[in-house]
């Protein structure tokens, strides 16, 4: 299976696929967390959404409650949050798990992509993001620190646009 259709669910319960929410584009999903030190990012993926999102991109969060319970959140509260502190206006899926035996099957597709030092594998903490082609494919892999402003973070979006 693609990981453009692994089965997939909003943050609202609505069955979808990367594919229906891409339209074919590149995208660049996170897990995210709305009570971690690294939430601002969202300001960030926001303003990719904004510069991008008419190009065809599309930034795709998953929200996770695995690191230090950061996502305590009902769907409703995580909406709630995104959409009044952020103004998040990208898709967001339904909260999952991105490590563990419990692991969403996106993520087991994605965590066997190299980061820049060539390591694969879990998921150090919240906001890491991968970016992946129209086709579906990982073409870059961005660990937690690095924000979506990081010029390696837009100059591959670039390239892919």
């Amino acid at each position: 299976m693609s990981l453009s259709d692994i089965p997939l669910r909003t943050l609202a319960d609505a069955p979808t696929t990367l594919a229906e929410l891409t339209g074919g584009k590149p995208a660049l999903i996170v897990n995210v967390a709305s009570k971690c030190g690294l939430t601002p990012q969202y300001g960030g993926l926001v303003q990719l959404q904004r510069q991008y999102g008419p190009r065809g991109f599309t930034v795709i969060g998953m929200p996770c409650n695995q690191f230090a319970g950061q996502e305590p959140g009902s769907a409703e509260e995580i909406e709630q949050f995104c959409a009044t502190t952020y103004g998040v206006d990208f898709p967001l899926l339904e909260k999952a798990e991105v490590n563990g035996p419990g692991r969403h099957p996106l993520y087991a597709e994605l965590t066997q992509a190299a980061d820049e030092q060539g390591e694969a594998g879990d998921i150090q903490w919240n906001f890491e993001k991968f970016l992946v082609d129209g086709d579906g494919r990982v073409v870059a892999r961005f660990r937690p620190r690095t924000t979506p402003e990081d010029p390696a973070v837009t100059g591959a979006i670039e390239k892919l646009l």
